[in-house]
């Protein structure tokens, strides 16, 4: 980061989004404040446009909410299709694992008996070539 980075950061958008919110109360209310109108009729208009900003806080409030919900539930939707496909790899991979321990052990037994059969075929031949010799 440069300096100009670290002295002013960039700030996100939500943070925009209240920094305009609440900009606008402050207009509004300075605007209702500094307005040649009787002091019960500024009243009724602030009590009014408070009722209002309430409402629309709520209303945001509301659609945020729904929003998170909705998000959660994407989140949770896609946290199990990838625990789910992780899972079949894990299975696809540990039967690929017991098939080919199951074929290099089957391969290490036909080995061992072709080597057993080979020195059995070596000790005739060598008795034979013993005898042979000695007579």
């Amino acid at each position: 980061m440069n300096k100009a980075e670290e002295q002013y950061p960039v700030q996100s958008g939500s943070t925009f989004a209240k920094g305009i919110f609440i900009g606008g109360l402050l207009g509004a209310a300075a605007a209702l404040l500094f307005a040649p109108k009787p002091g019960r009729e500024l009243r009724g208009d602030l009590s009014e446009k408070v009722g209002m900003v309430t409402d629309r806080t709520k209303e945001v409030a509301t659609v945020v909410g729904d929003k998170a919900s909705e998000i959660a539930k994407t989140v949770s939707s896609k946290t199990s299709d990838l625990a789910r496909t992780v899972n079949q790899g894990r299975n696809d991979v540990m039967d690929s694992v017991r098939k080919a321990s199951a074929d290099v052990a089957e391969e290490a037994t036909r080995a061992s008996e072709e080597v057993a059969a080979a020195s059995v075929e070596a000790k005739e031949d060598a008795r034979k070539q013993l005898n042979s010799t000695s007579l």
